[in-house]
């Protein structure tokens, strides 16, 4: 059976007590709209280059990822935007399953990810297959995908099947990604590593505190005209 890339429904139903527990209100998060443009998904919907890269500094090391338009186009313009406007920047690859993919996109302001956490876009047609070293957007099923992106550690022909569309694909740095740090496993509840709806309600206060020895996104810049 292919492992789901989806929060659980306990995740979903959790994470407004977590953000409350954690001092988050409606009213605490108005002054930001002001000072993160990034709280305004709205706002980006620029069309990628038909072809770019992504160059990912990494506390382990640089991936350079290339995107092609012509995989998936919604996809990629989605990571486009995300990318060029700085949203993996300071993030944590939180999902890390050794012989399986690494996966980020939650950002490190719990009220980013909440800003972007509904603004669903649909499915591409599957034109490429998740091949070893080849980049894709999580999702939970039919048009769920939002910001979390993974890259395969090998061969997923099963992810084809059920609708991941590559976005694009490592060229260089695979073995940086292979030396992502991936001990603390799958989060619940597959396993003991971090809960994505914690990560969520937190960020980086959370990853940083319970698990600190996650690769760190540290910069993307992107490199277009490729």
């Amino acid at each position: 059976m292919t492992r789901r890339f989806s929060r659980t429904a306990c995740s979903l139903i959790l994470l407004p007590l977590l953000l409350a527990t954690c001092g988050g209100n409606a009213d605490d998060a108005e002054p930001r709209q002001s000072t993160n443009p990034l709280l305004r998904p709205d706002r980006f919907t620029e069309t990628a280059p038909a072809t770019f890269r992504a160059h990912f500094e990494t506390s382990g090391g640089e991936v350079v990822l290339e995107l092609h338009r012509d995989w998936a186009p919604v996809g990629v313009d989605r990571f486009y935007n995300l990318a060029k406007n700085g949203f993996f920047d300071d993030s944590r690859m939180y999902r890390v399953m050794d012989g399986f993919m690494a996966q980020f996109g939650i950002h490190a302001d719990p009220y980013v990810t909440q800003a972007w956490k509904k603004q669903f876009i649909v499915d591409d047609p599957v034109l490429a297959t998740n091949s070893r070293g080849r980049v894709t957007f999580a999702k939970g099923g039919l048009h769920t995908r939002t910001t979390e992106i993974f890259i395969n550690y090998r061969h997923n022909p099963a992810l084809d099947e059920d609708g991941f569309s590559p976005i694009g694909e490592v060229i260089a740095g695979m073995d940086v990604v292979d030396a992502f740090y991936a001990e603390y496993g799958d989060g619940p509840p597959r396993g003991s590593g971090p809960y994505a709806a914690m990560a969520e309600a937190r960020g980086n206060q959370y990853l940083d505190a319970e698990f600190g020895e996650l690769t760190k996104i540290v910069r993307v810049t992107l490199e277009e005209g490729k």
